[in-house]
């Protein structure tokens, strides 16, 4: 399937590249060079991915992505980030304000197309996305947390919460495996593949942040946090019976 990617980097050769490898594989792809105007591109035309460079004038690639996470139209869209920074506190910075993926320049472009394709698939934008829909439950339950697939919405307690595709794919992970403990570099491998440069601290990353939406919904401090930490082993969703009128599906 033919993907819109927009292309945020303010090296002129360098998105000339990356634009070069992108329509080879089919793609439209829009540039911009600035982080100001790739926020009035994004807000007038939503793309299915963005590849997002950190370091660009007038306004980051960081506050980029923290403006997109803050509007629902933007919530959702896929984030690759590109920066020639790495740190892993750089790294996390940038997951933790909803960035998908991550990659330090120099790379490899051949990687870059693999790991766009990667995102692209689990956005259910990739040619094998349909199959995978169809393959599997449209809608999990665990608790008081719903995942529904083919919408791509989450819900905790009756309220839908907005999530980062990454975030949304931990959540479904976990729902899938409700009551199992899945080890942090379990989660990890599932989310980023084997790349040297995300830690398994990301993955606490994501966790506190999916913690923090399911509390902001959460009806009262006497209801359990289902999104738990099992000491020494890694995480769990408790699939504790919940009323299932609080859910949307039933």
């Amino acid at each position: 399937m033919r993907a819109h990617v927009m292309v945020a980097e303010d090296d002129a050769d360098q998105a000339e590249l990356v634009r070069r490898y992108l329509e080879h594989e089919g793609h439209e792809v829009t540039l911009a060079h600035d982080g100001r105007s790739a926020l009035d591109l994004l807000r007038g035309r939503r793309p299915d991915l963005l590849v997002l460079d950190v370091m660009m004038p007038r306004v980051d690639g960081l506050d980029v992505c923290r403006v997109i996470r803050a509007e629902p139209r933007l919530a959702n869209l896929p984030v690759l980030m590109l920066t020639a920074r790495s740190s892993e506190d750089d790294l996390l910075l940038g997951l933790d304000l909803g960035a998908d993926d991550y990659m330090t320049k120099p790379f490899s472009p051949r990687e870059l197309m693999a790991r766009i394709r990667s995102l692209l698939r689990r956005s259910d934008r990739g040619p094998d996305a349909e199959a995978d829909r169809e393959a599997r439950n449209a809608v999990l339950r665990a608790g008081p947390v719903t995942v529904d697939r083919v919408r791509h919405e989450v819900w905790a307690y009756g309220r839908v919460i907005r999530c980062t595709p990454g975030e949304f794919r931990l959540l479904d992970m976990l729902v899938e495996h409700a009551g199992q403990v899945l080890s942090r570099t379990q989660i990890l491998e599932r989310l980023h593949g084997s790349d040297p440069f995300i830690t398994l601290r990301t993955v606490d990353v994501h966790v506190m942040n999916l913690r923090r939406k399911i509390k902001d919904v959460r009806p009262g401090p006497q209801d359990v946090m289902p999104l738990v930490t099992v000491y020494g082993v890694g995480y769990k969703l408790t699939d504790t019976p919940h009323d299932q009128q609080a859910h949307p599906y039933g």
